[in-house]
């Protein structure tokens, strides 16, 4: 409703509500898109998760919770490399697994929708240790926050408010752009064509 401008407004009442729950005592928070709607346009899911991380650590509260993404977007080794890389101690990619289930009778072999979605997560494990071996990184929590990444065609502001501490070289888009875009994506899913 507020447009892009919703954007920034909707990452601090995250934020600040993970804080609070924190503080009432929750040690697992879970960062979901799930209840996306014509009406609701997701937070992307790796902005959504270093804001939140980024933003425990300034509290001091980071170690107090874990963090848990779940999210339609999340798709490929890379998705999850880099939600693991900003904070995600544990993702569950619900749209991949639901787009599993209904297609794994027309794989080959039809295998059970179970079955199919085991094979999807066995290689994500192979993705994710491939990329944390090239880093020389060998365990998912050395490498869960680590923040290992460059950030390319970002503004610089924009990555020292969201994902502190990546360098960032090359500047280009910030908050605005982010929003407009996943406006536009969320537009587009909805849309009646």
């Amino acid at each position: 409703a507020e447009g892009t401008a919703g954007l920034g407004h909707a990452l601090y009442e995250v934020c600040t509500r993970v804080e609070r729950a924190v503080g009432a005592g929750y040690n697992v928070v879970i960062l979901s898109d799930r209840d996306v709607s014509a009406d609701r346009a997701p937070i992307p899911a790796l902005l959504a998760c270093s804001a939140v991380h980024q933003y425990l650590v300034r509290a001091g509260l980071r170690t107090s919770c874990g963090l848990v993404v779940e999210t339609g977007a999340a798709r490929e080794v890379h998705h999850f490399a880099t939600l693991a890389g900003y904070g995600a101690q544990a993702i569950h990619p619900w749209l991949a697994f639901e787009s599993i289930a209904a297609i794994a009778g027309q794989l080959p072999g039809k295998p059970a929708a179970y079955e199919a979605q085991k094979r999807y997560v066995k290689a994500l494990n192979k993705g994710l240790m491939k990329v944390m071996s090239k880093m020389g990184i060998s365990t998912y929590q050395s490498y869960c926050g680590a923040q290992i990444f460059e950030a390319v065609g970002l503004s610089s502001d924009f990555v020292n408010r969201y994902f502190a501490g990546t360098p960032t070289k090359v500047e280009g888009i910030g908050l605005k752009e982010v929003a407009e875009e996943a406006l536009r994506t969320h537009a587009d899913a909805w849309s009646a064509n």
